[in-house]
């Protein structure tokens, strides 16, 4: 099966000749896909028939639970609950390892939910969903009227609470899947019914604002496919269910091809090892389709089952001026710490990844500027063959002999997420610490800084020596750790642990979210 190419940039994302195979078939309708990160297998709902199934790449599909309540999207939080949208009761309910259940939400306003249908988990802990009227519809699920005279989209506040309604309750006909961008500063929104995607701001308290249409005319009178389920992948572009199988799109909208799929395609996830295999549920069928790039990293990815190190000591309780604070990121450039970059075998790229530095930064980002609070980002910046780059360390010597973060070059540019934006200043530097070749101080000066919420790459290094310096400067230290990386999690936590706490507030995003006045998260 040939896949369809509208722009070159498809062909970074999946051959157009991969193969889709089918891993099992006679299934009444499949939906809601998603896979086990230690465990190694997905689970998918066969929803008409009631019966939750997983499938094992070395043993195959077997039933799980049966009645399931037609459990239709479904995803797993940090700590590896099953999260799954129940047609027959209207309920997102969590399941524990050892099958506890749980329901989370059943009624807003005090009537019943239509049929929470899809579901997503935020990095802070607040879970998503979107709420059609599908699962009061014979087959589907347990016909029956209506109580809500809307269709919306609900969001769990992070530690749980009654379900808020995030949008206009007459913005959708049928509200149905749902997916944050990679920095989770965007929140994406399908229409089954309009045939169309909705992207909003997120706010820093969880708020969506701006709303607009990202895509429309997602049809075709010929093949089968509608707007269902939707995912984001790790380059931020969206993939949704669509005619004739999986449509992909750019951040901007602009439509960069088709994956072809035998069936009519209703929701789709990543898998296996390496996140590079997408699993298409497709009515009767699941298939497997290999792909070149994965998934925009959810909270459960994270979750590796390994012993982790152990906890860095962190403060809530933080003694500075709001007012007269600047944020600064630094070095989150994508030779630094993203993949293909020149310093990716460091281990950076995945160490950030895990600290979740980038959607975590961001969040930082908005509330600071929300606040009139500079953003100051510090780049490392060198002209062809680094003139007035001393090579004295094997730091500076490395970057001559990886040709990295060249003036202009894409390794030097911003990470997807941690663009400047008007009125944010750009510092640039030629040394581990920024103190020393640029700007800084000048511009803390001038704009009465006294204390410096310091975030970036490599905590070790460029992060721990702005915050040793800029102590010995006086200025107040505010050092949220998961908003930092280096090469490993020893690295940082040695730096944190033992270096960082003796000139720096070491705290983490929330906390310093919640000073600056930011409720909800």
């Amino acid at each position: 099966m040939t896949h369809e190419a509208l722009d070159s940039s498809f062909n970074e994302l999946i051959d157009v000749a991969a193969p889709v195979t089918a891993i099992g078939t006679g299934f009444e309708f499949t939906e809601g896909p998603i896979w086990h990160p230690i465990e190694q297998f997905l689970f998918f709902s066969d929803m008409p028939g009631d019966v939750r199934r997983g499938y094992d790449p070395e043993s195959g599909v077997s039933e799980i639970m049966r009645p399931s309540n037609k459990g239709n999207g479904m995803t797993y939080d940090a700590d590896l609950n099953l999260l799954v949208c129940e047609h027959a009761t209207s309920s997102v309910a969590r399941f524990t390892p050892d099958g506890q259940r749980e329901v989370l939400a059943s009624h807003f306003e005090g009537k019943e939910l239509n049929s929470p249908n899809d579901i997503v988990v935020q990095s802070d802990g607040a879970i998503w969903f979107t709420d059609p009227t599908y699962g009061r519809m014979p087959g589907f699920g347990v016909e029956r009227e209506v109580e809500l005279g809307f269709q919306g989209v609900y969001r769990i506040p992070p530690g749980g609470g009654a379900p808020q309604l995030m949008v206009n309750r007459y913005s959708y006909d049928q509200p149905n899947g749902l997916c944050f961008s990679p920095d989770e500063s965007k929140l994406y929104v399908n229409d089954t019914v309009q045939t169309n995607i909705r992207v909003y701001d997120v706010a820093p308290d969880g708020t969506l604002t701006n709303e607009r249409v990202l895509a429309s005319g997602i049809s075709d009178p010929v093949l089968e496919g509608v707007p269902d389920g939707m995912k984001c992948d790790a380059k931020g572009n969206i993939w949704v269910t669509a005619p004739g199988g999986i449509w992909i799109y750019a951040p901007s909208g602009y439509l960069l091809g088709k994956v072809r799929v035998p069936e009519n395609t209703a929701n789709f996830h990543w898998g296996g090892g390496d996140w590079r295999t997408l699993y298409a549920c497709a009515t009767s069928s699941v298939y497997e389709i290999p792909v070149k790039v994965g998934p925009h990293v959810e909270p459960f990815m994270r979750n590796t089952g390994a012993q982790s190190t152990p906890a860095i000591t962190k403060t809530d309780s933080l003694d500075f001026e709001p007012g007269k604070a600047a944020l600064i990121i630094q070095d989150m450039q994508n030779d630094v710490v993203i993949e293909g970059g020149a310093f990716a075998e460091s281990g950076a790229p995945a160490h950030c990844t895990e600290q979740n530095a980038i959607a975590n930064i961001a969040s930082l980002a908005r509330a600071c500027r929300s606040r009139g609070i500079p953003v100051i980002h510090v780049w490392f910046i060198v002209d062809p063959g680094c003139p007035g780059l001393t090579m004295n360390a094997p730091l500076f010597q490395g970057v001559l002999d990886e040709n990295a973060l060249l003036r202009g070059s894409w390794g030097a540019a911003p990470v997807q997420g941690l663009e400047p934006e008007i009125g944010d200043f750009i510092v640039e530097k030629s040394r581990m610490s920024p103190w020393d070749t640029s700007r800084l101080e000048t511009v803390l000066r001038a704009r009465g800084v006294t204390t410096l919420i310091n975030t970036g790459a490599w905590t070790n290094m460029s992060v721990e020596h702005t915050a040793r310096t800029g102590a010995d400067k006086g200025y107040v230290i505010i050092s949220p750790e998961d908003a930092c990386s280096t090469m490993n999690a020893d690295w940082h936590r040695a730096s944190m642990e033992y270096a960082t706490q003796n000139v720096a507030q070491v705290t983490d995003t929330q906390s310093v979210l919640r000073k600056l006045g930011i409720t909800g998260k």
